[in-house]
């Protein structure tokens, strides 16, 4: 079996090319219960891993020599017959590393290394200590600034047309984010309940997580309050998510990544195209 590397990076100089510059490599180190259960792999030294992982990556993609030696990777491999060696393909267009992080250091990694940050759980009232310092602080390490690196913020837009179809919507959320505080992770590794306890909810997400691991489901949906649901979602009437959408800019989002609601894919794509709609009069207002 190749080295996940070889694959990340044959893949993404693929689909550049097939899509003629329009792809984004986005990497997220995940977490122990995904590496360790499904991978096989130890999640050991995720940092080192993220970071090695990016260079050889980037090596690969500019059609260089692959010799790297890191703490995890060693290209060629040592006291062996083999010799630094290019993959047969380069890419063409340039291939942008945009990092899914939410630890502080993973975000000074993002700062240092990344084009893009794909920021998720995000509380833009909340972002500054949460996020962007840590942001800030790699980005600052490497002689950057905020405009080198594109703030992809993403969430699931959904309009309701009144009070009551909303209370219905944020009901409907709440179990859905109980599992990623109590499930998406370990009983004492979980990023995203750390990212929600680092923006206000920590005494709301440990008490989540714990009546989850515990299997007590609805125990634990019960706890999420709606103003969780409605900090880090665009659900709303269109009027609450225009001015959701308004607060996100305002607090640095730079790329709005839209994951819309429906039953069906026709349903969807509307929900897209009122949003999309909704995002561009918010440019527009800012160019004026």
């Amino acid at each position: 079996m190749p080295p996940k590397w070889l694959a990340i990076a044959r893949a993404a100089i693929t689909l550049s090319q097939l899509s003629q510059g329009r792809f984004l490599l986005g990497l997220g180190p995940s977490g122990p219960q995904v590496i360790e259960g499904l991978h096989g792999v130890p999640f050991a030294r995720p940092l080192t891993r993220m970071r090695e992982t990016v260079e050889i990556v980037r090596q690969a993609a500019a059609g260089e020599k692959l010799s790297y030696d890191g703490r995890e990777f060693q290209i060629p491999l040592p006291g062996g017959d083999g010799k630094p060696m290019r993959l047969s393909m380069r890419a063409e267009y340039d291939l942008p590393v945009y990092l899914a992080t939410l630890s502080p250091k993973m975000l000074h990694l993002t700062g240092e290394i990344a084009d893009g940050w794909l920021g998720t759980s995000f509380v833009p009232e909340g972002a500054k200590e949460a996020y962007f310092d840590h942001l800030d602080q790699g980005l600052a390490a490497a002689g950057r600034t905020r405009s080198d690196l594109d703030i992809c913020q993403g969430a699931e837009v959904a309009f309701a047309d009144d009070e009551d179809v909303l209370r219905e919507m944020v009901a409907g959320r709440k179990k859905e984010l109980a599992f990623s505080l109590g499930g998406m992770g370990s009983a004492t590794t979980n990023f995203y309940n750390n990212a929600y306890s680092r923006q206000g909810w920590a005494e709301v997400a440990a008490e989540v997580r714990t009546r989850w691991q515990a299997g007590d489901r609805d125990g634990a949906a019960d706890l999420v309050t709606d103003e969780m649901v409605l900090a880090t979602t665009l659900i709303g009437t269109e009027d609450m998510v225009r001015e959701r959408l308004r607060v996100w800019r305002e607090a640095g989002v730079d790329t709005v990544r839209l994951y819309p609601a429906g039953e069906t894919l026709d349903a969807r794509l509307v929900t897209l195209g009122r949003a999309i709609d909704l995002v561009r009069d918010i440019e527009d207002e800012a160019g004026r």
